[in-house]
């Protein structure tokens, strides 16, 4: 599939078919967030259904996962419907998007412009209800139906990261792109396996692991 914006969509359903008037809806939207970071050329949109009654407000997931040139930008939401969800997700993405192009051009001109009180303000709540959504999202164990023995601490996913060596700030903003808390890198610098994560409002924090001796 292409779309108005000369960028690759796949749209796939699990437990569920994609009618076409919801994939030409995906691929509007997808053409809108594209032009927010041009060297992203495809993405690949999940749709997932859930058949459980006790997670009805839940039961309609999409996960939208989009590369570019070395990096990637994802976005997931489960709402009580797939259009819902959709805007959720999206919204997510362009929230990140939008956070980074801001880092990259702070990054470039060496200083911070002063924000207005009031749209700080507005700022902080946006990031706070997304806080408490993600919180509320998390509280449901997502592997709950896939591990046959639920012990305690049992590990569950394993997940191999890239070791490509990187700056702290370009750290930050792969980050900020998958839309998780923290990151974990090898400091071009340094050598060091390091890890970047999200502190309060603005704030971000630097873990590096010390030589041993």
């Amino acid at each position: 599939m292409t779309t108005p914006a000369d960028i690759k969509v796949n749209i796939t359903g699990r437990n569920v078919e994609v009618p076409d008037h919801f994939a030409e809806r995906v691929q509007t939207k997808l053409a809108k967030i594209a032009r927010l970071d041009p060297t992203l050329t495809f993405f690949h949109v999940e749709l997932q259904h859930e058949p459980n009654p006790r997670r009805a407000d839940s039961s309609d997931k999409i996960q939208i996962t989009a590369t570019g040139k070395g990096h990637i930008a994802r976005a997931e939401a489960k709402e009580d419907s797939f259009y819902a969800a959709l805007e959720t997700a999206l919204s997510r993405m362009e929230r990140s998007l939008r956070k980074v192009k801001a880092r990259r051009k702070i990054s470039r001109s060496g200083h911070r412009t002063p924000k207005p009180m009031d749209q700080v303000a507005v700022e902080l709540a946006a990031e706070a209800a997304a806080a408490n959504a993600k919180a509320e999202q998390e509280a449901v164990d997502p592997y709950a139906d896939t591990v046959d023995d639920v012990q305690p601490g049992q590990i569950v996913r394993t997940k191999e990261h890239p070791a490509t060596p990187m700056s702290v700030d370009d750290a930050l903003s792969e980050m900020e792109l998958v839309g998780h808390d923290f990151y974990l890198f090898v400091d071009e610098e340094t050598g060091r396996p390091s890890v970047v994560y999200r502190r309060h409002a603005y704030d971000y924090g630097l873990i590096v692991l010390a030589e041993s001796e």
